[in-house]
């Protein structure tokens, strides 16, 4: 039977309709193998495999044709294989591949979370577009990445870690750091004549120690840095759910910076990426500065301070016009 918004049920397949954070456009189709999720007008599944197209060393996805594939792991202890496509303008399908469809209802709508979270799928572009029409640092952006999304990082440790792997090194070398972290720690699954990796988890890595980690090559600060968030996150002391909590953004990066390693640029980014504060702003990013001195054509780098004054007209979109200038450098 399939049940439409207005609660009544007609033939088809199951149309299961869950409003997550308010937004009445969050709604999918159960077809069994397949996930159909409503998206936004302003999505564009194009731009945003573009976005994550950028590194042919990404070791947590890979992307063909306008198809994405990625293992998704579940609390459940479950990990489903999916393929994502676009089904047309108005919505994305989720193929499970290999048998690892969830049987249990409350994994696919884990599945579908995930999924809506990933590409930000609930927040509304629409003030943010407006915005940028009249801003000289993001019109250009905007309308050359229409319907691009802050592409997230849904779970917090590997949102730091991603964080902490970043620190003071160039994009491709965190790609290559990030790699052997996740094949020497990380799970995986063989589906469908290919391997798919999982970073692992904050319970993956607290007892390892800085020893276990010298053959990844990252630096002794930063496994130290890596080891004490992951044991803060397996302990149940530091959690997604506590920084959305705290209060707003300037207490959730008050909590993050007492954490030794984690200063204001990755606790901004963590902010940005996981949290999905709109006004997490990192301020001092090396890629933001460049974008900026690419879009303006400047002969130097900005000032913080001027870059500050240019925020002003952000407020609360301080997170996408980052990720958006940010887009430009790709």
């Amino acid at each position: 039977m399939r049940t439409n918004r207005s609660g009544r049920q007609s033939k088809g397949v199951t149309f299961i309709s869950q409003i997550y954070s308010g937004k009445p456009d969050a709604v999918w189709e159960d077809h069994g193998d397949r996930l159909r999720l409503l998206v936004p007008k302003e999505f564009s599944f194009a731009e945003n495999m573009k976005y994550l197209s950028r590194s042919s060393n990404e070791c947590l996805l890979r992307t063909s044709d306008q198809l994405l594939y990625k293992a998704i792991p579940l609390k459940s202890g479950e990990i489903s294989v999916v393929e994502i496509s676009a089904d047309g303008s108005d919505a994305l399908m989720v193929r499970f591949l290999g048998g690892t469809a969830p049987s249990r209802k409350q994994n696919r709508e884990a599945v579908v979370c995930y999924v809506r979270d990933w590409f930000d799928l609930d927040t509304d572009l629409r003030p943010f577009y407006e915005l940028a029409k009249g801003d000289a640092l993001l019109r250009e952006a905007v309308n050359s990445f229409y319907g691009l999304r802050n592409i997230g990082i849904p779970d917090l440790f590997e949102a730091m870690a991603w964080g902490i792997i970043g620190q003071q090194i160039n994009l491709a070398f965190a790609y290559t750091l990030k790699r052997r972290l996740v094949e020497r720690f990380g799970r995986s699954v063989d589906c469908e004549g290919e391997r798919y990796l999982v970073f692992p988890s904050a319970r993956d890595i607290a007892d390892l120690t800085v020893q276990d980690l010298e053959e990844v090559r990252m630096t002794r600060k930063k496994s130290e840095y890596l080891l004490d968030t992951a044991r803060l996150i397996a302990s149940g002391e530091l959690t997604k759910e506590g920084l959305q909590a705290a209060g707003g953004i300037m207490e959730a990066e008050k909590q993050l910076v007492s954490i030794r390693g984690i200063g204001p640029w990755t606790a901004n980014y963590v902010l940005m990426r996981c949290l999905r504060m709109p006004d997490a702003f990192p301020v001092d990013d090396v890629g933001l500065h460049n974008a900026v001195k690419h879009v303006l054509g400047m002969d130097r780098k900005p000032a913080k301070k001027e870059l500050l004054a240019w925020a002003e007209g952000w407020k609360k979109w301080e997170s996408y016009a980052t990720f958006y200038l940010w887009r430009v450098l790709y």
